[in-house]
């Protein structure tokens, strides 16, 4: 479990987030929502320390972050970016094999495991693992970095607005597998996003941020039926249909 608590962010006197309280479940699908500025991605670099809180304390599974052994709790958390920044001098399999590779574990066994992941999104490994960045699609290039967060088999996986940059056909195909794989593997995601569409889509439960504070926390069914204030019932009409209905999605 990720229990944040009391958690506060400023950047050069700005107030970014004021006393967060979250708490995300084990194998849970959780979606950070809300306008640009609003504090989703400054939440998302707290979990796993590419920025420390100015107060409060996040804990995972009952330790507190700035305890633990920065090394220790990044290779325990896969990242996805929006732009995923795949190593443009190395091959598909070279890219992917990276975590395991810091985990120490041995190069037959890695290799093998990355052609099998490549297997399993429909990425044949006889086609693909040879090939470099450069001669990847948009889509092809984001499944390679998920792939490359995944292989190493961790315990949270955050996610920050990966497939805003892709065409709606294939931001819905990869939407479509992370949900399968994240029931397959019992995840936990913590998925960023500024659409709404896309947080009900994929959402057990979503989380709405404005001006770094907490809107509603609730699933997508309690939110429609319930918006917690004009905020969150206008932001929910306003984003509905930026990748269609809402009737289409759920």
């Amino acid at each position: 479990m990720i229990e944040v608590k009391g958690v506060a962010k400023e950047f050069a006197g700005q107030v970014v987030l004021e006393a967060i309280d979250l708490q995300i479940a084990d194998n849970e699908f959780f979606v950070l929502v809300g306008p640009s500025g609003s504090g989703k991605t400054t939440l998302l670099k707290l979990l796993n320390r590419l920025e420390d809180p100015d107060g409060g304390q996040i804990l995972i599974d009952g330790q507190d972050t700035q305890a633990m052994d920065l090394r220790d709790l990044r290779l325990e958390m896969g990242y996805v970016l929006q732009k995923i920044a795949l190593f443009p001098n190395l091959t598909v399999l070279e890219n992917i094999e990276l975590i395991p590779e810091m985990k120490g574990m041995a190069k037959d066994v890695r290799r093998q495991k990355a052609r099998d992941w490549l297997d399993r999104v429909g990425m044949a490994a006889d086609v693909y693992a040879d090939r470099y960045p450069r001669e990847l699609s948009g889509g092809e290039q984001q499944r390679v970095g998920i792939l490359r967060a995944l292989i190493g088999e961790p315990k949270v996986l955050l996610m920050d607005e990966p497939f805003s940059a892709l065409d709606p056909i294939t931001r819905r195909q990869l939407q479509d597998e992370m949900r399968d794989l994240q029931e397959k593997l019992d995840l936990t995601i913590v998925f960023v996003t500024h659409q709404m569409s896309e947080a009900l889509y994929l959402g057990g439960r979503i989380c709405i941020i404005k001006d770094g504070r907490v809107q509603q926390v609730d699933t997508p069914e309690g939110i429609q039926a319930q918006p917690a204030n004009d905020f969150v019932a206008e932001f929910f009409e306003k984003r509905g249909d930026a990748n269609g209905s809402f009737t289409d999605n759920l």
